[in-house]
């Protein structure tokens, strides 16, 4: 059976309404993108929130059913932060929402994220070669902490978004959500191109 799934998009102009676009109908029909813990890799790959080594070493190291169990959290953390943007998109949110963000704060308290000293890379000015900067990094220890670069995305979207941007796609059928980044805060599709796609 070939697979007939078209690439995840990354049209929201902030990863987690990316993330919330895993599961859309961008054609009128829903299509899922995280079925299965494979598929979860692949996106946070393609989303730049692990890198490939990160990946590979859970594929390599997790046993069957492992990587499945942390998507199906994905997708239960998905409709839940879905849930909230529903609620207050097209609004300013304030300290009023925080009880509703339990659940969020319970994923960032057990992120293990670190900074460490290194030499900055890319240094062309003699002058600065030797210049030092801090690295973030994760401990990656457990298949479920593939899930904090997402809990961290939504934190992003809550704390430094202006909520009052979030919007749904006026396509007829397409249930895609986009942050409004334009200059004149008039987007109104998620996509021009897959609008286009769609005939």
């Amino acid at each position: 059976m070939t697979n007939t799934r078209p690439a995840p998009m990354f049209i929201a102009d902030a990863r987690s309404l990316d993330f919330l676009n895993t599961v859309a109908a961008p054609w009128g029909s829903n299509i899922e993108w995280l079925d299965h813990g494979q598929d979860l890799l692949a996106w946070l790959e393609q989303a730049g929130l692990v890198e490939a080594s990160v990946a590979k070493t859970m594929r390599t190291n997790t046993i069957p059913g492992e990587l499945d169990a942390v998507a199906a959290q994905a997708r239960v953390l998905r409709e839940w932060f879905r849930g909230f943007v529903l609620a207050h998109a097209g609004h300013q949110i304030n300290s009023n929402v925080l009880a509703e963000l339990g659940p969020l704060n319970r994923h960032l308290q057990r992120d293990e994220a670190f900074c460490e000293i290194v030499r900055a890379d890319g240094e062309t000015d003699a002058r600065h070669s030797d210049h030092l900067h801090c690295r973030w990094s994760r401990r990656w220890r457990t298949p479920d902490t593939l899930l904090l670069p997402v809990a961290q995305a939504m934190a992003d979207l809550v704390c430094n978004a202006d909520f009052t941007m979030v919007k749904k796609c006026e396509g007829p059928t397409c249930t895609m959500l986009f942050l409004d980044t334009t200059k004149g805060h008039a987007r109104r599709w998620c996509s021009m191109a897959r609008l286009k796609g769609a005939g």
